[in-house]
This record gives C-alpha cells, structure tokens and sequence, in this order.
C-alpha cells in the first residue's frame, strides 16, 4: 500500500464507459474517490498565480494565458498538438501529471484520516499517466462501442465519427483487460451493484 491503510483502486476505461458513474455507486458502498480531471480543473483555476500554471507559462510562454492570467486551454492545445509537437505534448504531461498526482495524494490521504479503507483513483489514463504505480488494484469499465460513440456523441455534441476518431487514439480495451485485475461491464444491462458487491468481497474492500 502506498497510504499506510488505505487499499487504493484504480478505474480507468475508454471514452463513455461510465468511470464517474460507476464510482459514484462504489460511493453508496463507502468507498470515496479522486476525480482527476476534477483535479486537474483545480489545480489550473486562479489563473497563473497558481504554481502549474505559473510552471507552464514559464515553459510555452504567456500567450497560453489571458490578460488576466487564466489559462486558454484552446491555444494551449494548438500547441500541443500540432504536427510534429509530440515533444510538447509530453512536456505538457510531465507538467500537469506531477501537480495532479500530488494532489490526489493529498486527497487519498485525508480519506484514510478518515478512517476510510478504500478510496478510487478515477483517471481516464491510469496507466499512460503512470498513476497505476500508486493502486493496489486496478479496474476496467468497459462497454460495447456502439455504445460508447452514443454516450460520446450525446455529451459532447460531436458526430459519430468524431467519437470514433477519438476512441481510436485510447488504449483498447483488451489492452486494459490485460492490465487490470477485474472489469466492470457498464452496457446498461449488467447489474453494476452486484458486479460492485462482487468486487468488495473479492478483494476485501470493506476490511
């Protein structure tokens, strides 16, 4: 264990697999979770005065920032992404990742004063963000991939070749079968309480 006491579980899965969803019921159990992209969010707002955003001014300079000194996440993208910025990209992640993680540790942390036993780590890149070093174990949600484009197009008002484009530039999902200790089938059919139920008692989470 990497908090003394705390049994930590990592969730990843592809694009409209229901990773908020299904921590949000692991919840009615007892078990909290880290919302990284939440993090992520609160660790960029309060504009440049904060240290990542500071850090990432200082690296690919102040045009990334209004007047005010908010981050525009847009032409911080432009940069990041452009062709042959693949370096940039990384740079960016190196950044970002650290003050994620820390923050996250901080937040598991405080879960384990708690008292609490078990607490999630949601991140859509578990893995590629190195944050699966951190679990003890590691789930999948997954679902068909009809019906992720539906669920991708429905929240974010893209078409449903966008929603493809997108998923193929994510991690398969017999790639992360592979690399997680069990999966959660969030199609819409399968029982997710009892699949849950079935988790804690295998692996102990309510001790």
């Amino acid at each position: 264990m990497i908090i003394d006491g705390l049994k930590v579980i990592g969730i990843c899965g592809r694009s409209g697999s229901g990773k908020g969803y299904v921590s949000r019921m692991f919840s009615l159990f007892g078990i909290p979770s880290v919302d990284t992209d939440a993090v992520y969010k609160g660790i960029i707002s309060g504009g440049a005065r904060t240290e990542c955003v500071g850090e990432l001014v200082s690296v690919f300079g102040s045009s990334i920032v209004d007047d005010e000194g908010n981050l525009m996440k847009r032409k911080l993208a432009n940069i990041v992404f452009a062709d042959g910025a693949s370096d940039k990209l990384a740079i960016l992640n190196q950044i970002t990742h650290k003050y994620i993680l820390a923050e996250t540790l901080r937040l598991l942390s405080e879960y384990r004063k708690m008292g609490k036993k078990a607490a999630i780590i949601d991140a859509p890149v578990l893995f590629e963000s190195g944050f699966d070093y951190y679990c003890d174990i590691k789930l999948c949600v997954t679902a068909p991939e009809d019906i992720l484009v539906e669920r991708i197009c429905d929240r974010d008002g893209i078409s449903a070749v966008e929603a493809k484009m997108r998923l193929d530039k994510q991690m398969p999902v017999s790639r992360l079968r592979q690399l997680c200790d069990a999966e959660i089938v969030n199609n819409g059919k399968t029982d997710i309480i009892a699949q849950i139920k079935g988790i804690i008692e295998q692996f102990d989470l309510d001790k």
